[in-house]
């Protein structure tokens, strides 16, 4: 008699191998990922309430908040701290999946059947313990289909959210919060909210300084200054990228807008074929963002010929060849 080969998912639980994983298709599991970085530094408050709401029974989190501020990174900080065991003892082993909702409004042909791929996304995740669902956007859950089926998403997913059997995390804006989840009371009652302000400078600061080395390490690149020279560059960064300076349309709120800039000087310094960022490459992403006003940017670029003429003279850049 041969043996029978069982087909198991990441799970470890047996998969119908004509069934397509639509967690595999469309899903990432943030608990699985190796962080280079604590992805949510300064933020323990906002992951604390997060785990708070999620142990809490028949509720999920949701987080609301501008945009730019941070929100899928909580969740990232969520899931590094359950893969370090830093989390209470009823979350221990839980496992985040982010899934790409957009991807799943629509259907596909399984066995030869029409199937509604969130439907499949939900009977798979009912049949997985100790699961987050993470669902970036969740707006979009009670935002009518644009189909042929007029359907809400939401109601497929409530009895599951009432039951306990599927935790969630949704993140969105505070205007769709106020203009589809509101709306939608019912689905409102699952969950816990979390309003998410934006990081203050200093905080801004140290997120900066926490997250370069994964900049470093994805591309190759050393930001080689003391601890103490970085602060003085990271700060100066956060002082010229305040609320009032920003462009309103871009929509860039910290920490993003501080972590685009860093990224862009590493940028600069790969394009040079430069092994190190310089102050260069710094004053360079700053005077080429789209995501403050020209007169800030002037602003910015004179307080940095004074701010950094000591280091300017060591590194033989002239402030006014630049």
């Amino acid at each position: 008699m041969m043996n029978e080969q069982i087909t198991t998912n990441s799970f470890g639980q047996y998969k119908d191998p004509a069934t397509p994983s639509v967690i595999g298709m469309y899903g990432e599991i943030l608990t699985d990922k190796q962080y280079i970085t604590n992805p949510a530094i300064a933020r323990d408050e906002e992951i604390n309430k997060m785990i708070l709401a999620l142990i809490t029974p028949d509720k999920s989190a949701l987080l609301v908040g501008k945009p730019g501020i941070g929100k899928t990174a909580l969740v990232e900080g969520l899931a590094y701290r359950i893969h370090a065991n830093q989390v209470p003892n009823v979350l221990l082993g839980w496992r985040i999946i982010k899934i790409n909702l957009p991807a799943l409004l629509g259907k596909m042909i399984v066995n030869g059947v029409e199937v509604s791929k969130l439907q499949m996304l939900i009977n798979e995740i009912d049949n997985i313990e100790k699961t987050i669902l993470f669902i970036d956007e969740v707006h979009l859950l009670v935002a009518h289909n644009n189909g042929a089926v007029d359907l809400d998403f939401a109601n497929m997913l409530k009895p599951y959210l009432d039951r306990g059997r599927i935790l969630m995390i949704g993140a969105t804006t505070s205007e769709e919060y106020e203009q589809y989840i509101l709306r939608d009371r019912a689905f409102v009652r699952r969950f816990i909210k979390i309003d998410i302000a934006e990081a203050m400078g200093a905080d801004v600061v140290k997120i900066l300084e926490g997250t370069f080395p994964k900049f470093e390490r994805q591309m190759g690149v050393k930001i080689n200054y003391s601890e103490f020279q970085r602060e003085r560059i990271f700060a100066w960064i956060v002082d010229h990228t305040s609320e009032y300076k920003r462009i309103y349309e871009v929509q860039n709120r910290y920490p993003d807008i501080c972590l685009t800039i860093v990224s862009s000087a590493c940028s600069y310094a790969l394009f040079e074929n430069s092994p190190i960022v310089t102050l260069k490459h710094f004053y360079l992403a700053m005077k080429n963002t789209n995501t403050i006003y020209d007169d800030s940017k002037v602003k910015a670029i004179e307080d940095f010929k004074v701010k950094f003429a000591d280091l300017l003279v060591k590194e033989g850049i002239d402030p006014n060849q630049i």
